[in-house]
């Protein structure tokens, strides 16, 4: 009895300190964590602005209904997402190219991912009990929060969250993932039908935000079938199989019925393939991308502007975490039954993710720094966070010890009372210190996290575009006649874009009439968003009529040529019109070959400048109103421009 009293008093005192946790709930510290991740990400967002694809969002939303097909049917660079189109619509109606409402609408979806996900960790931990009732909040373990805080700090979801756009699909596909993998648990283990009803409709919404939710019903198959496995519960496969049947028949037809829509309105020049730097990209991916986030990581980006930030942490850290994951792995196998089936499961998604970007975007002329960017990547945290849940869920392996009895007789197996009463005591500090142990590496896990996400934010905050709007926002509201269309900078859109790259479609929510095909004063937009006087080069120009006095007569419906110095190849350009008429009224002009626009014309000597698209080796202009008599005289057609 001598062991007994030397250890009692630390075990009394960690007893006094379990009792003490106790009084607070587990329910209570995750809601307070995920406000705590709102918090952080709210900096994020509010240090960002628009950025390239979602201006190509605001222009659409600008200038198509909301209800109409060319903006919810719209192929985006490949992307089906009639909803992210709605929630650009609407915000952009509420806010026009005001950031305050992204943010918003950022933080929404982030609270939504991040409740669903926690949802998710509850249902997968109390089934663990073999309860049948669900979700079990109540019954929480304090456990859940370790793959808790992973979800909400790991950098890995950072850089889709801070893109509007990319967040548009990201946090959907992780909300609906979460969401679905927690419903078809609860199928399975209480059949009731209204986990089938909410998984599919959730399901349904996904898919009509991201075409990547495909993989949500395979997903959420797979863990459902893994949380019976390590329960060792025979024929969980079967069982999956037959008590979620609503579910899986309910997903299927959503992806049938979606799929038909899909490729009815698939862009296929959108979608590019080459997998000749595959390898490549998979090392960029895994091992400089989702390997040093299991830590806290990359701890450090870079960025090309206008890129986005991609990971670039040290080679030292990219060696440690791929041993931090191995001993896991290891640790894991060692002291938990039936979880090697779960990492397999880890590894398929996580190379699944990987490769339709790395073939559809991959090639010769592809940066590896592509997979690097994370944004690609996000719902892997969802899958990561499942899977931590299903190892935590696990039974420990059980081993026999001395003290164990046997069958042998009641002597054989048993040891001293002393003996039983110091090993639960010392078991118990044990615990204890392990306790300690994990809240002190979840800690320095959340303190890597939020280094990373401070150097990513500093990084994301320079933005070309921020500047550029502010300016031109400030210059338009003083009005002044109306702008020509011209392209934004390249740094604020791509002009890959064309024609949403164009300042008449980004700027349409706050400025739908600032822009027509002519004016009487040529003004530009520079690059830094100032609005500024300009002139058209002599690229070409309209050569000398043969009237004289005149130039060229414009008096009826016909159509008179006006002859250039030289062809001109199909593109935008101005026109400067020098002319004289003897009313007000209206011509219509074009290229040779293109499109014709509407012009007003003032009566007396004016000059007007007009945008025409198309090419050829003359001008063509016809009058539209009766009785006016109109002379054209020689003025330069080119590249409008300004003083730097």
């Amino acid at each position: 009895m001598s062991v007994a009293p030397a250890v009692a008093p630390e075990y009394g005192s960690v007893r006094r300190g379990t009792a003490a946790v106790r009084h607070v709930s587990p329910i209570a510290v995750a809601a307070v964590l995920v406000v705590a991740q709102l918090g952080v990400r709210g900096w994020v967002a509010g240090s960002g602005f628009f950025y390239w694809d979602d201006l190509i969002l605001v222009g659409r939303a600008g200038t198509e209904p909301l209800l109409s097909s060319d903006l919810l049917l719209h192929s985006h660079d490949g992307h089906f997402m009639p909803l992210a189109f709605v929630v650009a619509w609407v915000v952009t109606a509420v806010a026009p190219l005001d950031w305050a409402g992204p943010v918003v609408s950022l933080l929404v979806l982030q609270a939504a991912a991040s409740v669903a996900v926690l949802r998710m960790l509850i249902v997968l931990d109390t089934g663990r009990t073999g309860a049948s009732s669900a979700p079990g909040w109540r019954n929480a373990r304090w456990i859940i929060l370790l793959p808790l805080v992973f979800y909400l700090f790991c950098p890995l979801t950072l850089p889709s969250f801070a893109w509007w756009a990319a967040a548009l699909n990201a946090l959907p596909l992780q909300a609906a993932l979460a969401w679905v993998i927690g419903d078809a648990v609860l199928l399975v283990r209480t059949g009731r039908r209204r986990y089938a009803l909410t998984g599919i409709a959730v399901f349904a919404a996904g898919l009509l935000f991201f075409e990547k939710c495909v993989v949500i019903p395979f997903v959420a198959f797979a863990v459902a079938a893994l949380a019976g496995h390590i329960d060792h519960r025979s024929g969980a496969m079967r069982a999956v199989v037959r008590r979620a049947a609503p579910l899986w028949a309910g997903s299927a037809v959503v992806l049938t019925c979606w799929a038909a829509a899909y490729f009815a309105v698939l862009d296929t020049s959108a979608v590019r393939g080459d997998p000749a730097n595959l390898r490549d990209l998979l090392h960029s991916a895994t091992s400089l991308g989702i390997v040093p986030t299991l830590l806290g990581g990359p701890w450090s980006w870079a960025r090309w502007l206008p890129s986005t930030p991609w990971a670039v942490p040290p080679g030292w850290a990219v060696v440690l975490s791929w041993i931090a994951l191995g001993g896991a792995v290891l640790l894991s196998i060692r002291i938990r039954a039936r979880v090697i089936p779960v990492w397999i499961l880890l590894a398929a998604y996580v190379i699944a993710a990987q490769l339709p970007i790395a073939l559809i975007r991959g090639g010769p002329n592809t940066a590896a720094e592509l997979m690097q960017s994370l944004r690609y990547l996000a719902d892997v945290a969802v899958v990561l966070a499942a899977a931590a849940a299903l190892l935590l869920r696990a039974h420990p392996r059980t081993r026999r010890t001395a003290t164990e009895p046997t069958d042998s007789g009641p002597e054989a197996g048993a040891a001293p009372l002393h003996t039983d009463d110091s090993a639960s005591a010392r078991r118990t500090i044990w615990r204890a210190r392990a306790r300690v142990g994990v809240v002190a590496l979840t800690i320095a896990f959340v303190a890597s996290s939020l280094w990373s996400t401070g150097t990513f934010t500093r990084s994301w905050a320079v933005s070309p575009a921020r500047t550029y709007l502010t300016t031109v926002r400030a210059d338009l509201a003083e009005g002044g006649p109306a702008l020509l269309d011209q392209e934004v900078p390249w740094a604020v859109l791509t002009p890959l874009a064309y024609p949403q790259n164009l300042a008449s479609r980004v700027l349409a929510p706050v400025a739908p009439d600032a822009f027509a095909d002519s004016t009487p004063q040529l003004r530009m937009i520079t690059d830094s968003g100032e609005i500024v006087p300009a002139q058209v080069w002599w690229n070409r120009g309209i050569r000398p009529g043969p009237e004289p006095g005149c130039g060229y007569r414009i008096e009826g419906e016909a159509s008179v040529e006006l002859a250039l110095d030289g062809p001109m190849l199909d593109n935008g350009w101005t026109a400067q019109l020098n002319y004289f008429a003897n009313r007000d009224g209206r011509v219509v002009a074009g290229m040779e070959h293109g499109r014709v626009v509407s012009v007003p014309i003032r009566a007396g000597l004016h000059t007007v400048f007009v945008r025409l698209v198309g090419g050829g080796s003359a001008l063509r202009i016809a009058s539209r109103t009766p009785g006016l008599d109109l002379c054209v005289g020689a003025g330069p057609v080119g590249v409008a421009s300004y003083d730097r």
